[in-house]
């Protein structure tokens, strides 16, 4: 596991220490650890499948990344007027909606250029943090298309509404209690704001929209995501879709979007890297998950939330849900719902909720934050976004949702 934390350590600290070596040499440190793992694992372990399976998941994984980053970029929404406090609450209360039908990564592809737009003239962190948390995350919570780990639930035979039924009260405290935490720290943002600042934020409201014609590719990446057989027509669908929204998006459609490759490109690089040196801590949780504990409900909310800060989150679900079949003794998925309904809402919950903790929790973290720094917005580090806001605001919360829904 060691190159595993090495990388999360660089990941980390690198970028604040020595940014320009960083910028660098990423991808060498990235490939160069991941490779140590992979190595290991066909000579060393002889489970060259184990590696088949991670790159596989890594290929379905970037695929629906990459497809939904370059369809979103073809669609251009220009809003002008209208960043109020309340309006931006209310922008990304519609964002958490629509995270549950166009996934999390595809509304957070969609919103984020017109939600820095929108604030151009005041923008800053919390502006991009606020809108991971919840467009990036705990909006996804209420259907499988929201988020992976969800997705993979309902593979394995969790009815698609389920979800939903079992777990709105939760969606609606996390995204309700991030929203009015925002809320309030925004509207001190726009009181400290020049008065020029705040006449141009309030002026008239406007709604423009190009490429419209991309909702069709959209549409057919999303309908691929329930294509399972036979093996790579989903990805080679969703990289179809993209081509075919790239080479008919007007040129300025992508240039009033400042679009190009790098941040997608960045975020492929990492996570080859994690995914080559997460695959021993997933063995270890595979074997060891359901000797950690019982079927309590906060066991599996903390357990797979705090790991899904930090691993991929879809994994991390199947693990865990993996343990509570073996804490129930039984591998009926219909008679788990019935037994220990509280356990699966609370690894629904804790996949979906933990993953705003770092900008490698989930995908689309790190692509909103390469969008907000190619555009010069101000974002935090790693660390910084861990202590400045995490700790202040989402930690709260995670605690406030275990409280009502998990304690007992």
């Amino acid at each position: 596991m060691l190159p595993f934390g090495m990388l999360l350590t660089a990941i980390a600290l690198a970028p604040l220490c020595f940014a320009d070596w960083w910028g660098r040499h990423y991808a060498k440190v990235s490939f160069a650890l991941a490779a140590v793992v992979v190595l290991y694992y066909c000579l060393g372990l002889g489970a060259s499948t184990k590696v088949l399976q991670t790159a596989e998941e890594y290929i379905s994984f970037i695929a629906l990344i990459g497809s939904l980053f370059v369809v979103s970029g073809g669609i251009h929404i220009n809003v002008k007027g209208e960043a109020t406090p309340l309006a931006n609450t209310l922008f990304l209360l519609t964002g958490a909606v629509l995270a549950n039908l166009l996934g999390t990564t595809g509304a957070s592809m969609l919103l984020i250029r017109p939600w820095l737009r929108m604030n151009k003239y005041r923008v800053t962190a919390h502006h991009v943090v606020f809108f991971i948390f919840i467009v990036s995350n705990v909006g996804g919570c209420l259907t499988p298309i929201g988020d992976p780990p969800l997705f993979l639930g309902y593979l394995n035979g969790i009815p698609f509404w389920w979800v939903a039924k079992s777990c709105w009260p939760i969606w609606l405290t996390g995204v309700g209690v991030l929203l009015a935490m925002f809320f309030v720290v925004d509207a001190r943002n726009f009181k400290r704001a020049p008065t020029l600042v705040r006449e141009k934020e309030t002026a008239v409201e406007t709604w423009h929209f190009d490429g419209l014609a991309n909702l069709f590719f959209l549409a057919v990446i999303l309908a691929a995501v329930f294509v399972n057989h036979p093996p790579f027509v989903r990805e080679l669908l969703m990289i179809s879709a993209a081509a075919g929204s790239y080479f008919t998006t007007k040129k300025p459609v992508h240039e009033a979007n400042h679009f190009n490759f790098h941040p997608v490109k960045e975020v492929a690089i990492l996570f080859i890297g994690i995914f080559g040196t997460m695959m021993p801590a997933l063995d270890w949780l595979a074997a060891n998950a359901g000797k950690l504990g019982s079927a309590k409900p906060a066991f599996f909310y903390f357990g797979s939330g705090s790991l899904s800060s930090v691993l991929d989150n879809a994994p991390t679900y199947l693990s865990f849900l993996s343990a509570l079949f073996g804490v129930a003794g039984t591998k009926d998925i219909h008679a788990l719902l019935t037994q220990h309904p509280a356990a699966i809402v609370a690894v629904s919950a804790g996949s979906v909720f933990f993953g705003a903790n770092t900008y490698i929790g989930n995908g689309p973290n790190f692509m909103v934050k390469a969008i907000a720094d190619h555009q010069k917005v101000h974002t935090p580090t790693f660390v910084g976004y861990v202590m400045k806001f995490t700790l202040p605001f989402m930690v709260p919360m995670l605690l406030l949702v275990w409280l009502i829904f998990f304690r007992s």
